[in-house]
């Protein structure tokens, strides 16, 4: 199919922002639906692009550039922007698709990306059973069954199994975007995450268009892809995503009812039997060990504790807007093995999947508590959770509370606008001078007189005046050791 077909579906109501006809006549190949400033990296040459353009950012031109730049190197035929987040389709954007040559469709608020993508596809089929070669579809008695299955609430796994089943010996998997293996048939070998989220793993890939974030995005892979027909491929991947936007969505409401309900009683006050009613509730054991768990995204966090197999949780909001999760810690996390870091260890671990899926402008960071015996420690690792989510940054995006071992990891995690009171108190008298760089040194090099004015180049007589100047000022006792401590945690606060 092409593009220009789309624009002569009357139910869809798009309309032609700019694109030249030839360029309408480009065969598509399939959808993409993101809304990452670059998603050049997950697509494929002849997509269609929908975007509800969340990444717009009124007045920045360059934006836009970076964005239709990145579709143009892709090799996609279209973008279809949606109307409904700003009202209108940005006059940059479609400056951006002139220059760059990639045609562009307003979407209108009242028309579903999910309608595009079906009509698309719809219309893909039908172009692929009208051709002499590979044109077979799910047999009658296997689209059946799978209807059945869906009906009583089975698992990808069975579904994945029985729409496979009359193909033979066949590799197929289901995997999330961050390369996490949902299901597998039978004779499929294990994937490690790495290999399964490389753009470079060869095969054929169909995404399946159904509800989820950027991290959990389901996709269906062949490593062979000659192992099934095209049909009967997007055939399986329809059955997944009405899986996906039916028992496995109410599932997953229900679980982030029951998560939410868990994470406002740790965050407020209530009976011991009130919280166990609420573990039970969100799948969790009465009696720990636990761990809590803080995110700055809670689809990454859920993304995250899904690759960590074998590990019930249960995931709400806090009340100050960061992810929370609760873990039961008696399972075994690897091969029979329980340290207490292996949680923190296991989200590192996945972490840069995570990152690549969310692109450079993600803020993604989690801390973790310490182990909590029972419910009743369940408060107190939420908080050293919260504290370590504070210490964590681009250089250690996971941090535990077992890091917490250092002034500098404890100074880490008190808000930046603390720190920034505390070290002008303490040192706003020196200035940004020689007087401060020389308390710097002098406590980097244990107070000694002699290797200070080695370092700096002075005279020892020049280091004690300096250092004088600086206990007058900031009115500490050099020979006290609580007053060098406040110096110097100052200095780390700057």
């Amino acid at each position: 199919m092409h593009v220009l077909d789309l624009l002569q579906s009357d139910s869809l109501g798009l309309t032609l922002l700019w694109g030249e006809e030839d360029l309408l006549g480009q065969e598509v190949s399939g959808v993409t639906a993101t809304d990452l400033e670059d998603p050049g990296r997950f697509l494929g040459p002849g997509e269609l692009v929908l975007s509800g353009l969340v990444w717009w950012a009124d007045g920045d031109p360059g934006k836009a550039d970076r964005f239709v730049s990145a579709l143009a190197d892709a090799g996609a035929t279209a973008l279809l922007a949606g109307e409904e987040t700003h009202g209108r389709v940005p006059e940059a954007l479609v400056d951006a698709c002139r220059t760059h040559r990639v045609p562009i469709v307003a979407v209108p608020a009242r028309t579903s990306f999910r309608a595009v993508t079906e009509a698309v596809y719809l219309r893909h089929w039908g172009d692929l059973s009208r051709r002499p070669t590979r044109t077979f579809a799910l047999p009658s008695n296997v689209r059946a069954e799978l209807s059945r299955l869906l009906e009583n609430g089975a698992g990808p796994g069975e579904l994945l199994e029985r729409a496979c089943a009359h193909l033979g010996r066949v590799d197929c998997y289901l995997l999330s975007a961050s390369g996490r293996t949902v299901a597998r048939t039978p004779s499929a070998p294990v994937i490690p995450a790495q290999r399964a989220a490389s753009p470079s793993r060869g095969g054929l890939t169909l995404r399946i268009e159904a509800d989820g974030s950027v991290y959990d995005a389901w996709q269906l892979h062949v490593p062979d892809a000659d192992a099934a027909p095209p049909r009967v491929l997007h055939e399986i991947a329809e059955v997944l995503a009405q899986h996906r936007d039916g028992p496995a969505h109410r599932d997953a409401a229900a679980a982030r009812a029951a998560g939410r309900e868990l994470v406002g009683l740790l965050a407020g006050d209530c009976e011991p039997a009130v919280l166990e009613e609420a573990l039970a509730a969100a799948g969790l054991p009465a009696r720990g060990p636990y761990r809590v768990l803080a995110a700055t995204s809670a689809p990454a966090l859920a993304e995250a504790l899904a690759h960590l197999d074998g590990l019930p949780w249960a995931l709400g909001e806090a009340p100050g807007g960061e992810a929370v999760a609760v873990l039961y810690e008696g399972a075994p996390l690897y091969e029979g093995t329980r340290a207490e870091t292996d949680t923190a260890a296991g989200l590192r671990a996945v972490w840069p999947l995570l990152r690549a899926c969310g692109g450079p402008e993600a803020d993604l960071r989690a801390g973790a508590g310490a182990l909590a015996v029972g419910p009743e420690d369940l408060r107190a690792s939420l908080t050293q959770a919260r504290f370590a989510l504070t210490a964590a940054d681009a250089a250690a995006p996971v941090r535990g509370a077992e890091q917490l071992d250092t002034l500098g990891g404890l100074l880490a995690g008190v808000p930046e606008e603390v720190r920034a009171v505390f070290g002008e108190r303490v040192l706003g008298a020196l200035g940004d001078g020689m007087l401060r760089e020389t308390l710097e040194v002098f406590l980097a090099h244990n107070c000694s007189w002699a290797r200070t004015a080695q370092a700096l180049h002075l005279h020892v007589n020049t280091v004690h005046y300096r250092m004088e100047r600086v206990q007058v000022l900031t009115g500490r006792d050099l020979s006290r050791l609580d007053h060098k401590l406040d110096l110097y945690a100052a200095l780390r606060c700057r």
